[in-house]
């Protein structure tokens, strides 16, 4: 049974968490390989460079969207495609368990799952989404 006084807590740390990770994974981009090392490392995979800015983008996007709960449960379904990519792309030859040479798929799966699982919670407490919804509705309720 779930518990209705904590699961907005459980949401809002979630949110939390996959938001963070997601602005971790972009600034490694953006700072450690750069954008254009990310870019070269596209092509060098088949994709096509371009790519990488358009994932840069998404992955501070929906990092900032998750973060203060704006639009959460579209926010983390558009982006189970980015560790989906990941997976098809880099992590799925390297086998399943991340500690194997070149990382295996086990974190990006668990990842997108997470995301998954976030979509069907909702919010959670402290969404700026949940609080604009209230608002809209005319009545101004708890955003938790």
């Amino acid at each position: 049974m779930i518990d209705s006084r904590t699961a907005p807590y459980a949401a809002l740390l979630l949110r939390l968490t996959l938001g963070g990770l997601f602005l971790a994974h972009a600034s490694l981009k953006l700072f450690v390989f750069s954008p254009a090392g990310t870019a070269k490392f596209f092509g060098s995979i088949g994709l096509p460079p371009e790519l990488a800015y358009l994932v840069i983008t998404s992955e501070i996007l929906a990092g900032i969207a998750l973060i203060l709960g704006i639009y959460t449960r579209w926010v983390a379904l558009a982006a189970v495609p980015i560790l989906l990519g990941a997976i098809f792309t880099v992590h799925g030859a390297a086998g399943f368990f991340f500690n194997n040479p070149k990382g295996g798929w086990e974190y990006p799966a668990f990842w997108a799952v997470t995301l998954v699982i976030q979509a069907l919670l909702g919010d959670g407490a402290y969404a700026l989404g949940g609080l604009r919804a209230s608002l809209a509705g005319g009545q101004l309720r708890s955003a938790h």
